[in-house]
């Protein structure tokens, strides 16, 4: 469990000053959200590869996407989709954040991408171009490029940033765990800016396979917009989808030395692990529990502050029941009075990015006052939560959001974000 915050710590205070995502329902911040509160599914039937004899064909795809827009054709040619996708969102966040990484600010800035599986479709063409072709027809760059940091080097190498530069894998809690740790890298004054958050591309037949095999994912193959109903009494499973997102963090003294405006801050993080199985949450959600109230102390604040939920919310059924449940004895009454949503019934499930996603959505719900959707919530397994179904609902005065991961593995991350 990470460190709770003590009375008279004197570390920086930590904003967010920029966002960017490239997601299924679209390659920008403002087109996810868009598609967010009109409760578009970005889940379809998978067309990029060959579905054929799979038990699992539906997905959450970036579709049309042009890596040329984002990058010159050497980076696109070598550079996985996970990584094309990531170095995308980090433009669109530095853009928006007005960040230009000069000589005087590279050697404080950091790049932490987290991924729960990395550039896979370039590791099975690679092993197919081995197998097919032989040694010879492997490029020399195969081994930097199949490498789960590649993502982080990719945006390191266009933006100039000469501070650390490093992956971060914990499954479905990867983003969200980056996030945290680039916040604690500026709160400790280790730099001063972090390029942050997640990116995943496994949409791929043997992770289709894989997750299906385990009955991890909906089957609902006819009815692709309907598959990913969290909270519902009757989902069977998550939709695996493919996406980034990557956000700006800066301490508050050099945001404002910047003159870039803060949109939120991130006051609170906390990280735990349930050692219990592999793919199963703890049956009680212990390990949810801990993360959840480190995150909830860490901001020096209590389960009855929370004025919004942007819950883990996959459709599978052990965890919507056991994340209804922390939320309840963590939040108690407080869960009934608040809005608990889950973009994944919209999104999909994108693993390594979902927990960044989520941060931005938490984000703009708080600036907004509009609180995105649960789609496909028809019948919601906790009657006394308002899961936010079907439609977006507008809430005044929202000032604290809590973003919930939870992973394959027994991670679990959760994040606070304050209205500012």
């Amino acid at each position: 469990m990470t460190d709770a915050r003590r009375p008279g710590d004197a570390r920086r205070r930590v904003m967010v000053t920029g966002y960017g995502a490239v997601t299924p329902l679209g390659h920008s911040v403002e087109e996810t959200w868009t598609a967010m509160l009109a409760g578009r599914s970005g889940i379809d039937t998978v067309d990029a590869i060959d579905v054929t004899g799979l038990g699992v064909r539906i997905g959450g795809q970036v579709r049309v996407f042009t890596p040329d827009r984002y990058m010159p054709p050497p980076v696109s040619r070598r550079a996985d989709p996970y990584a094309q996708f990531a170095l995308a969102a980090a433009l669109e966040a530095c853009e928006h954040a007005g960040l230009v990484v000069d000589e005087q600010l590279a050697p404080r800035v950091a790049v932490i991408i987290g991924s729960g599986y990395g550039p896979v479709g370039s590791i099975y063409r690679a092993a197919n171009t081995l197998r097919d072709k032989g040694p010879r027809a492997i490029g020399p760059f195969t081994q930097v490029t199949t490498a789960m940091d590649s993502a982080a080097v990719e945006i390191s190498m266009r933006l100039g940033t000469q501070g650390p530069s490093r992956a971060q894998s914990t499954a479905c809690a990867s983003g969200a765990d980056a996030v945290g740790a680039g916040m604690r890298m500026i709160s400790h004054g280790e730099v001063d800016i972090v390029l942050v958050g997640g990116a995943d591309a496994c949409v791929t037949a043997v992770d289709l396979a894989g997750s299906g095999n385990a009955r991890a994912l909906s089957r609902r193959n006819d009815d692709p917009t309907a598959a990913c109903r969290p909270f519902d009494v009757h989902r069977d499973g998550f939709v695996m989808s493919e996406g980034a997102a990557v956000v700006v963090l800066e301490a508050a003294e050099v945001a404002d030395r910047r003159g870039a405006t803060a949109l939120a801050e991130l006051a609170g993080y906390g990280a735990s692990s349930d050692a219990h199985h592999w793919t199963a949450p703890h049956p009680e959600g212990r390990g949810a529990c801990l993360a959840v109230e480190a995150a909830l102390r860490d901001a020096g604040i209590s389960g009855s502050d929370v004025d919004y939920v942007n819950a883990h919310g996959t459709g599978t059924l052990l965890n919507d029941a056991i994340e209804t449940a922390v939320l309840r004895k963590v939040l108690e009454d407080r869960v009934t009075r608040i809005p608990v949503s889950s973009t994944k019934s919209m999104t999909g499930h994108m693993i390594g990015a979902a927990g960044a996603v989520e941060l931005v959505a938490s984000i703009l719900a708080l600036r907004t006052g509009d609180v995105p959707p649960t789609i496909n919530c028809d019948e919601p397994i906790d009657p006394d939560i308002n899961f936010v179904p079907h439609h977006p609902q507008h809430h005044e005065r929202m000032r604290i959001a809590l973003s919930n991961s939870f992973g394959f593995g027994g991670h679990n991350a959760a994040l606070v974000v304050r209205a500012v």
